[in-house]
């Protein structure tokens, strides 16, 4: 709703002095706005701003777009933002189920060797993960089978990094996580720890499960319509942070789930499918911490930082190798 004001205020900007012809052909809409886009002051700005115009209206114009299937698509826009909320991100579950976040993924963090690839963030990190002793458990008693993960955070030339965020978060036993629940009072199935000296790290945690994506918003409806399914495979998210790396944000898949080359949100890299120990031994079990004793997973995996300096040198050379292979235009 307006504000109550004496008039209307415009944003200040005068009428471009640019000799632009009426706008009655769709050729004519189009270079309209990109010659006024080229007004753009921010150099990268106005790159992006050309480039989405000129491919949203080619699609418009490929397409035949009609008016309903306009009017559709801008509820159906507006109904994602509608239904987010601080806990939920339907937006970035729209960028996930489109591909768009796996492919800014690929583009931002091409492999470098001896490195651990990244994996999309997905849309249920938060930023209240308690903090967790190194050996201490993300989960309690209750929501899903033992696993303890171990492992050092290195950097590519192997050298150990200390002091290294490990964020990490994954669902119950149900395939929900925490903020999924109404009755959320409390992080659940999620910490944050940090490398000792060594590099090393370990913490208790739950055997992820496969889970559908939430279904009951636009997103699960346009799924529906794609004939797509929702599920994601078991994984266990981890974020880690370090002065002087590029922060690597991944997930490691537990081999055998059959939703591994469909991912509804095209996630997983093989090189980031792993196999799970199963250790049967009482005394083992409660070595690690697991109260009850009995048989747990056990995942083991380094995870290895890019310096900062060779992340940048990759994404270059990734662009020029990109920019080189582009097909000319006629």
């Amino acid at each position: 709703m307006a504000e109550e004001v004496d008039k209307a205020v415009p944003n200040g900007i005068p009428p471009p002095q640019l000799d632009l012809p009426y706008p009655d052909s769709p050729e004519t809409i189009t270079d309209n706005l990109l010659k006024l886009t080229e007004l753009t002051p921010n150099p990268r700005h106005r790159f992006l701003a050309k480039t989405l115009i000129t491919h949203l209206h080619d699609f418009v114009k490929e397409t035949s777009l009609t008016t309903d299937e306009w009017m559709t698509s801008i509820q159906f826009l507006t109904r994602v933002g509608q239904i987010c909320t601080p806990v939920r991100q339907e937006f970035i579950l729209l960028s996930d189920t489109l591909g768009v976040s796996a492919l800014v993924d690929a583009i931002n963090n091409p492999p470098v060797n001896g490195a651990t690839e990244s994996s999309v963030l997905g849309p249920f990190f938060t930023d209240d993960a308690p903090d967790v002793a190194n050996g201490e458990s993300i989960a309690s008693e209750g929501k899903g089978d033992y696993m303890y993960v171990e492992g050092q955070v290195l950097s590519t030339d192997g050298t150990p990094v200390p002091d290294a965020v490990i964020e990490t978060w994954e669902t119950d036993a149900k395939g929900f996580y925490d903020n999924q629940y109404k009755n959320r009072d409390h992080p659940e199935c999620r910490g944050r720890l940090r490398s000792d000296k060594d590099g090393k790290f370990a913490y208790r945690a739950v055997v992820p499960v496969a889970y559908p994506i939430p279904g009951d918003g636009p997103v699960g409806e346009m799924l529906l319509q794609l004939n797509r399914h929702n599920m994601r495979p078991n994984h266990l998210h981890l974020m880690i942070s370090a002065p002087g790396y590029n922060t690597l944000v991944t997930a490691f898949y537990p081999e055998g789930d059959e939703y591994l080359s469909s991912d509804a949100v095209f996630g997983v890299k093989k090189s980031l499918v792993v196999g799970l120990e199963e250790v049967k031994d009482d005394s083992e079990a409660r070595k690690r911490g697991f109260a009850e004793g009995g048989s747990f997973k056990l995942l083991k995996r380094d995870l290895v930082l890019v310096p900062e300096a060779d992340s940048r040198k990759a994404r270059e050379a990734f662009a020029q190798e990109r920019a080189k292979n582009a097909p000319v235009a006629a």
